[in-house]
């Protein structure tokens, strides 16, 4: 079974994201962690099914696009998913993951 694993940096997004957002709403950013969250189940059966990230010339190097974020991961052997960054497409994509 494959497992998907946040690094450091990816879940240190996910509470920068939310303690944004709570500043307006601590409802709204739970909801919309728990849906970055959840945009990354699928991953689990289909690894490949995000799009190759542009930036990057490394087909291992894999994103799922939830609007405005991007989920960005790498695939690691046949059984785990990193997921590395969870980035605001209005900011600059950052050059080394």
């Amino acid at each position: 079974m494959r497992v998907v694993f946040w690094t450091k940096q990816a879940l240190a997004d996910l509470a920068a994201i939310r303690a944004f957002i709570s500043q307006d709403s601590p409802h709204y950013a739970s909801v919309i962690v728990s849906r970055l969250i959840a945009a990354t189940d699928r991953l689990v059966p289909f690894p490949e099914s995000g799009r190759a990230v542009p930036e990057f010339d490394d087909p291992l190097v894999r994103e799922v696009v939830d609007r405005p974020y991007r989920i960005v991961y790498r695939l690691v052997g046949i059984d785990e998913v990193h997921v590395l960054t969870v980035h605001h497409s209005s900011q600059s994509f950052p050059e080394e993951l």
